[in-house]
């Protein structure tokens, strides 16, 4: 158990160290292709997605209830969600978080927030419908692992260095374009114009697809560290695995849903194709199932 989430915290830092590699070696060859003068947008370039960055983990939980169309509810709104989110926060040491339903055929549950202190979780009407008792606190223990391990604070990161890295290629792209435009009629600067218009154009293309592979990378290592974390807080990983199972079987998307929080989700509401699961922020049903049961046999 601890080794499991002790190994998918170290390669979350693997993937954040090479995501920040490949941010620095866009803004060393946009410096090597185009001039040194170029360092200074690429600075200004990261310190704006930073800062949309900032704002986004800053207002995270209201912009995911905002998106989602949550409602807050109280003890005798919903007696059974209110008790086992109240029993893991206490389980967690945790504050209790504020508890929101969505109203939404299909099963699913995400957890939002800063840090513990500004905390929401919520879930779907569909998941409380069709979850036992046991199933349900294992969602939800899921969730509060999310807050606990402060995994907003890590995708927030993620989020502003992907920004980043899809302005610094743009701009490539940009300066490479117009650059070449204006070398047309110096048969000396003609072939290096050329060349940096396919550069940019390459890498304008190929750094936002690495860029999304690594933070699908890091945002199922997350997933698997919640699943770990929460099979921990209850002592019950058959219950997570048994929940997941279920959310695996059902086949309708979310009936209101978003790109921009789809990682929150405890299950991908999109319904990815087989193409679209390589850049997915959800590792596989299966995998996490298999995890989990191997996990149950060690306690």
């Amino acid at each position: 158990m601890y080794s499991a989430i002790a190994a998918n915290k170290r390669n979350t830092v693997v993937i954040l160290v090479i995501f920040m590699a490949l941010l620095g070696g866009l803004g060393w060859l946009i410096s090597y292709f185009f001039g040194d003068g170029s360092w200074t947008i690429t600075f200004l370039t990261i310190a704006g997605a930073g800062a949309y960055a900032w704002f986004q983990y800053y207002n995270a939980a209201s912009i995911a209830v905002m998106t989602s169309g949550a409602v807050l509810i109280e003890q005798k709104d919903n007696p059974r969600l209110y008790r086992i989110v109240e029993n893991l926060s206490i389980a967690n040491g945790m504050p209790m978080p504020k508890v929101y339903v969505v109203n939404d055929p299909a099963p699913n549950a995400f957890a939002s927030g800063r840090d513990p202190e500004h905390a929401v979780v919520a879930a779907t009407t569909g998941l409380l419908d069709i979850m036992t008792d046991s199933e349900l606190e294992g969602v939800m223990a899921h969730e509060m692992g999310h807050v606990k391990n402060y995994d907003i604070r890590v995708s927030t990161i993620v989020f502003g260095l992907v920004v980043a890295i899809g302005f610094i290629s743009d701009m490539m792209f940009r300066i490479a374009f117009y650059g070449s435009r204006g070398s047309r009629g110096n048969n000396d600067n003609g072939g290096l114009a050329i060349l940096s218009l396919v550069f940019g154009l390459v890498a304008m293309i190929i750094a936002p697809l690495v860029s999304a592979l690594i933070q699908a990378g890091i945002s199922r290592q997350r997933e698997y560290l919640a699943d770990a974390t929460g099979a921990m807080t209850t002592r019950n990983p058959d219950g997570l695995a048994s929940a997941l199972h279920k959310l695996g079987e059902y086949s309708a998307p979310l009936q209101r849903q978003s790109a921009s929080m789809a990682h929150m989700w405890i299950a991908d509401p999109n319904k990815p194709t087989v193409l679209e699961r390589m850049f997915s922020t959800h590792p596989p049903i299966a995998d996490r199932v298999r995890r989990l049961l191997e996990i149950g046999g060690k306690f």
